[in-house]
C-alpha cells in the first residue's frame, strides 16, 4: 500500500510532467514564437522543472539518469540505423498516396522554420532536443515514476504524455487520418523507448535511438524544402 509520501512523489512527477506539457502546448499552438525562443522556453522547463522537483527528493538525482553503460552503445546505434532505415523506407512508400505538402508550409508559418534555417535546426532537433525529451520523457515521466508508481502506470503515462506532447506541435502538418497515425506512432514509441531504459537503466540508449529517428525525419525534411547538400 503506498505511504502519503509515496502518493505525493506520484503526484509530484506527474504535475511537474503534465505542467510542462501544458504550457509547451500554448507556446506552440498559441504564442507561436520563432523556433529559438520556444527552444529556450522548452529547454529551460524540461531541465527546470525536474531539477527543482530532485532538489526536494534526494533519492532520486539527476546524475543517475545519465550514467552511461558502454556494452549497450553498439545495440543502440545498430537499432537506430534500423530506425532510420524504417523511416525512410516508411516515407518513400507512402509518399505516393499521403499529402506531405502541409508540413514545409506549417513549419514556416507557426514556427519560423525556413529553408533558409533548416539546416541549423535539424542539428539542435537531432543532438540536443532528442537528449532533451529523453531526459524528461523517458528519465523523469517513467525511469522516476516507475519507482514511485509501478511498472505499468509508468509506461502508459510516459508514452501517452511523449505522444500528447506532439499534439499541439504537429496538429496542422498533415491531414487527420496521417495525424492520427503519427500520434499512434510516437505512443508505440515512447514504449519502446521505455524498455530500452529500463532495461540498461539510462537514458542513453534511448538517446541514440531518438537521434537516428530525427536523422531519418530531418532527411525527408531536406527532401521537403529542396535542400541539397
Amino acid at each position: 500500500m503506498l505511504t502519503l509520501n509515496g502518493k505525493r512523489r506520484i503526484l509530484s512527477i506527474i504535475t511537474a510532467v503534465l505542467l510542462g506539457c501544458v504550457v509547451m502546448a500554448y507556446v506552440d499552438a498559441v504564442i507561436r514564437p520563432d523556433y529559438a525562443i520556444k527552444s529556450g522556453i522548452k529547454i529551460v522547463l524540461f531541465t527546470g522543472l525536474p531539477l527543482i522537483y530532485s532538489l526536494f527528493e534526494k533519492e532520486l538525482e539527476l546524475k543517475n539518469l545519465l550514467r552511461v553503460n558502454g556494452k549497450s552503445l553498439g545495440f543502440a546505434a545498430a537499432l537506430g540505423a534500423g530506425v532510420y532505415i524504417f523511416i525512410l523506407g516508411a516515407y518513400y512508400l507512402l509518399s505516393s498516396f499521403l499529402d506531405f505538402s502541409k508540413v514545409t508550409a506549417a513549419l514556416q508559418n507557426n514556427v519560423g522554420v525556413t529553408r533558409d534555417n533548416f539546416i541549423f535546426v535539424a542539428l539542435y532537433i537531432s543532438f540536443i532536443n532528442s537528449l532533451l525529451e529523453e531526459y524528461f520523457f523517458r528519465g523523469v515521466a517513467f525511469l522516476w515514476l516507475k519507482k514511485a508508481a509501478g511498472r505499468k502506470f509508468a509506461y502508459i503515462f510516459s508514452a501517452a504524455a511523449f505522444a500528447a506532447y506532439h499534439i499541439a506541435i504537429m496538429t496542422s502538418w498533415f491531414s487527420p487520418g496521417l495525424f492520427v497515425l503519427l500520434i499512434a506512432g510516437l505512443f508505440g514509441a515512447g514504449l519502446l523507448f521505455n524498455r530500452l531504459d529500463e532495461k540498461y537503466d539510462n537514458i542513453y540508449v534511448s538517446w541514440l535511438v531518438h537521434m537516428f529517428a530525427n536523422f531519418a525525419i530531418n532527411t525527408i525534411g531536406f527532401m521537403l524544402f529542396g535542400i541539397t547538400l
